[in-house]
């Protein structure tokens, strides 16, 4: 496969028009759909300690699935730059409680962002039937059998290095297409190794060791990545980034962050993963309506 440079994407005829999950098929429309971000933790970068506790965090879920989210992606590990990592017994008791009060309350699907394997197997126990791999399904080499094992979908992310270790000074010759090209190796990895096909998404790691001109790069060529046949899910929401580009780290990044998500939009990208969902749910109504 030949790999464009940044600048020479145009918009495919055609691209991804589903991604099979572990108990549906989820099929992309006019618009993005929408995976609201539930943080069951004390230390993530932007809601750390907003929904650590079981009811918050079941509130917080129902409030997203109102607010208009087509998936629900939990987790109870930070994965911002220099967090420390947690046992997976430690983050089995931080999302296990919520997963459970969840059962036959929410009808959207959910996915747990994680890369440890018994996490992962627990959650789907318990209903989940995404896995949400920051390392890109290399972190737990027992991650891939519980996913072929469990027919969940599987979203593999490229970052480069940890959470403690991906911003020291991360370089590339050309960031898209370094990126663009560890993708299509993981993805025909997964697929060899017997993943099917139809069950993988691929996101390019904004934010997981790059610096800000990277990921402004790979928010402009993110077309790019619809060559990989994959669904693409990306999560910029109100990253270090956008805060840069306001200018004022002060400033809320809410706005910045549905910017973005528009720019993406445009580049076709499937599935956005957000904070705010209510103000994207709403945005992306009109926008289809007009």
């Amino acid at each position: 496969m030949g790999i464009p440079t940044p600048g020479t994407y145009s918009m495919p005829v055609t691209r991804s028009a589903s991604w099979t999950i572990r108990d549906r098929v989820l099929v992309f429309g006019q618009t993005p759909l929408i995976m609201g971000i539930l943080n069951v933790t004390p230390d993530s970068f932007s809601d750390g300690g907003n929904f650590y506790t079981v009811q918050s965090a079941v509130d917080r879920a129902r409030r997203l699935e109102d607010d208009g989210a087509d998936i629900l992606d939990i987790g109870g590990e930070s994965t911002r730059p220099y967090s420390q990592p947690v046992s997976a017994s430690e983050e089995l008791e931080r999302i296990e409680p919520v997963l459970e009060r969840l059962q036959g309350h929410v009808s959207i699907p959910i996915s747990i962002d994680t890369t440890k394997a018994s996490v992962a197997r627990a959650a789907i126990g318990l209903g989940a039937s995404i896995i949400n791999d920051v390392s890109g399904l290399e972190a737990d080499e027992q991650m891939l059998t519980v996913a072929m094992e469990s027919l969940a979908g599987v979203c593999a992310m490229h970052r480069r290095g940890t959470p403690q270790t991906m911003q020291d000074d991360p370089s590339y010759e050309n960031c898209a297409v370094d990126i663009l090209r560890y993708l299509m190796d993981r993805d025909m990895q997964l697929r060899h190794a017997g993943l099917a096909p139809e069950r993988i998404c691929l996101d390019p790691g904004i934010g997981f060791g790059k610096l800000h001109e990277h990921n402004l790069a790979l928010v402009r060529s993110v077309g790019l990545f619809h060559q990989l046949g994959r669904p693409l899910l990306v999560g910029h929401s109100r990253k270090g980034f956008i805060g840069k580009l306001l200018g004022s780290k002060d400033l809320g990044r809410d706005y910045g962050t549905l910017g973005v998500s528009f720019a993406l939009h445009l580049q076709g990208v499937q599935i956005l993963r957000v904070h705010d969902v209510a103000g994207h749910a709403q945005a992306f109504r009109l926008l289809a309506a007009c």
